[in-house]
């Protein structure tokens, strides 16, 4: 194979976007391992008394990720999210305006492979969201293991991630006040499997949960499409039935994440690596649908607004799918 090394000439600001990308990329893959190791090898030393205050510091504070978090306004407008903004680019458009008297649930569709489009929109202000919604608070669901990492879970609670969760899910969404946000990925790491360009399938069909959890707590649903969330990696074929994605499936089972086989560019060639494809990512936030609250739905109640929220969310691909140059003949499927 002929590696693509990048030229010498390339400006300081597209350097500076690469390298914010990299300690992004590396902080999904290996930040939780390198903070346990941490934690764990400082006992052994001369500073053990830094893991052991910060264990008993984890102990008075164990329920904090579940009542909202403890965002870092500081670390969500950090200049490295700008510059990860940029490399892609990832920008957020808002079609309907959200009222900060009101809660919302935003489903956010597709997962991606890392969900750069969720993580820059969502748990940081690189993207403007305050401006855009104004007196809204952002939540953004995360699988609740990160959680028991040792200082990973403060890192994670600084931009506004919160575990993924019904107890963590209900605080947000059960503030008298509104103004708070929590997003979905509702297809999850299994559908992470699918990720790949030009790929537009949806692990939706029947994921009911956050239906069912906007209409217990009388909170209208929101559509949310990122186009180009897939574009930004390749991933070794793995269809349906092969060997690759029957251990997946079960690694899935058995760790709760999937673990897609994806690769794209490195930091100084363009031929392999892990750093992801410079192309764009736009979030499409969508209008709300108004949801009646009843805290026992019947399963048809459910299914009504399920099928409503996808009639929605296929209206919203479909009326802007022409500016991200996607073909006509292109549409959501959802399995």
């Amino acid at each position: 194979m002929k590696v693509e090394f990048a030229p010498r000439s390339v400006p300081l600001q597209r350097r500076l976007q690469t390298a914010s990308v990299a300690q992004w990329t590396f902080s999904f893959l290996g930040l939780a391992q390198c903070c346990t190791a941490a934690f764990i090898a400082l006992l052994f030393t001369r500073f053990w008394l830094i893991s052991a205050l910060y264990a008993a510091w984890w102990f008075i504070d164990r329920e904090k990720p579940s009542k909202g978090g403890r965002r870092i306004h500081f670390l969500r407008n950090w200049i490295v999210w700008r510059y990860m903004r940029d490399y892609f680019p990832i920008t957020l458009k808002k079609t309907a305006e959200l009222d900060p008297r009101q809660n919302y649930v935003v489903g956010f569709h597709p997962h991606g492979v890392l969900a750069a489009g969720a993580f820059i929109n969502f748990c940081t202000e690189a993207s403007g969201f305050s401006k855009l919604f104004p007196g809204i608070t952002p939540h953004l669901m995360m699988l609740t293991m990160w959680f028991r990492i040792p200082f990973l879970r403060d890192y994670l609670m600084s931009g506004g991630l919160i575990p993924s969760d019904k107890e963590s899910a209900s605080y947000v969404l059960q503030k008298p006040e509104g103004g708070n946000l929590l997003a979905i990925i509702v297809g999850g790491a299994q559908e992470a499997l699918d990720a790949r360009p030009g790929s537009y399938t949806l692990l939706l069909k029947n994921r009911k949960g956050f239906v069912r959890l906007a209409i217990q707590n009388g909170t209208p649903l929101v559509p949310a499409f990122s186009f180009g969330e897939n574009d930004v990696f390749d991933q070794v074929k793995n269809p349906k039935g092969s060997w690759l994605r029957r251990i997946q499936h079960c690694l899935q089972k058995i760790m709760g994440i999937s673990l897609p086989l994806f690769h794209a560019r490195g930091i100084f060639q363009y031929s392999f690596g892990l750093i992801p494809y410079r192309r764009p990512i736009c979030t499409v936030v969508g209008k709300p649908i108004p949801v009646q609250k009843k805290y026992k739905p019947s399963v048809e109640e459910v299914d009504e607004v399920h099928q409503k929220y996808l009639d929605e969310l296929s209206k919203l691909f479909e009326r802007h799918k022409a500016e991200y140059n996607i073909p006509e003949d292109s549409h959501l499927e959802f399995i």
